[in-house]
């Protein structure tokens, strides 16, 4: 992790250290791109994963999150303006504590990157039902998963991002 990385974790309480160690940011990404492949049958974009992660580390956007695949994004953030100050407040900090997360799971081979930049978790690597120790831990999870299937919905990841406050 760079020396920016370092910095911007210690900023984080105890609490939030924990749940942003990498070992956990690299399953939230691959239970971004879990999610991404059962929706859609083909590879993850990196962008996904990690957007997908940012946004499931941050409890104002989870709880706000849709039940189902159904809500299209641009009335989700119309119906919760929150979450567009919350992404643009926090998403370079969190991305800084998932990219070594995502580096983690490349270099474990839980997940896969081809040529294009597009990810694949490894088979074997990755249990299909989402357990943890805390119902939190089992929420951003299941947060993460929604999100690999439901951010590609809305069509470009450039479009998704502008709406959501952050830069592509």
């Amino acid at each position: 992790m760079s020396n920016a990385g370092v910095n911007t974790l210690t900023q984080f309480s105890r609490e939030e250290r924990a749940l942003y160690n990498p070992a956990f940011t690299a399953l939230l990404t691959c239970r971004a791109v879990q999610g991404h492949e059962v929706q859609y049958s083909r590879p993850c974009p990196i962008a996904v994963a990690v957007l997908s992660a940012v946004m499931a580390l941050q409890p104002a956007v989870r709880r706000t999150l849709p039940k189902t695949l159904n809500s299209g994004l641009t009335r989700w953030l119309e119906e919760n303006k929150g979450v567009k100050v919350t992404m643009s407040q926090n998403a370079t900090a969190l991305a800084a504590v998932v990219r070594p997360g995502l580096l983690l799971a490349l270099q474990s081979d839980s997940l896969h990157c081809d040529e294009e930049g597009q990810l694949t978790v490894a088979p074997g690597r990755l249990t299909k039902t989402i357990n943890g120790a805390t119902d939190e831990v089992q929420a951003i999870q299941k947060a993460a998963h929604l999100l690999g299937r439901w951010l590609p919905s809305t069509g470009s990841l450039s479009t998704v991002m502008t709406l959501l406050g952050v830069r592509p």
